[in-house]
């Protein structure tokens, strides 16, 4: 990799008006080549909001975390110059973009493939995580340290990875198992992976998954079966 890598940022948004564009204003601009921002077919402003903070808008037509993720991951592939890294990001304002050099860095000076942004590590706002995704985390971390031997602390969604590793892993969840499919492939395929500290808050709006009783219980649903069935 090069002194000066080539890094391209993916925010998967979905009715994120009120967010989106403090996430996109606090992303290091020095350090990025690309933020490109997933529209997951939103009935809001969320697009508009994104382009004016600058950057990078592409339809992800069809529902879902995973597909929003999956569309932006094929934006990139398009492009005659990849990137050396791809960050995730969520579009809610929980996660913090100014961390991002704490991501990268393993990356650069460690050789890692894949960095964890962990929040059970870093400090929670009061708030910022339901009961039920605190222990959902820590069931889904304990049954990959179980079953895979690779030790985690969190599913964070922010989280850096190598473009080529990205590529490898063949990322395919539409919804609410992206996170730990990705986590789970790199087990399995042996990548070298850390976690650093985040900070993180409240997000702005309802979540999607945690917000709602239905959500959380087709996300927790999902994570542990996409755990059993990539054994």
């Amino acid at each position: 990799m090069t002194n000066a890598p080539i890094i391209d940022v993916i925010i998967p948004a979905y009715n994120e008006e009120s967010s989106i564009g403090h996430v996109v204003m606090d992303v290091p601009k020095d350090l990025v080549r690309d933020i490109i921002v997933c529209n997951n077919a939103s009935t809001d402003k969320t697009e508009i909001v994104a382009s004016n903070a600058g950057a990078t808008v592409i339809l992800a037509d069809k529902k879902g975390y995973g597909s929003a993720c999956l569309k932006g991951i094929e934006f990139i592939n398009n492009k005659s110059v990849k990137p050396d890294i791809v960050v995730f990001v969520d579009g809610d304002y929980s996660d913090h973009p100014e961390e991002m050099p704490l991501l990268v860095e393993p990356i650069l000076k460690e050789n890692m493939d894949l960095v964890i942004g962990s929040r059970a590590m870093g400090n929670l706002e009061s708030g910022s995580m339901m009961p039920q995704q605190i222990f959902g985390n820590w069931l889904a971390t304990t049954l990959i340290k179980f079953f895979y031997k690779y030790t985690f602390t969190d599913l964070g969604p922010f989280r850096a990875i190598k473009y080529q590793q990205l590529m490898d892993i063949e990322m395919s969840d539409p919804d609410f198992g992206w996170t730990v499919e990705m986590q789970v492939k790199a087990a399995k395929y042996k990548l070298k992976c850390t976690e650093v500290p985040v900070n993180y808050r409240k997000r702005i709006g309802v979540s999607k998954v945690s917000g709602t009783i239905k959500g959380t219980i087709l996300a927790g649903h999902k994570i542990i079966w996409t755990i059993f069935k990539l054994l």
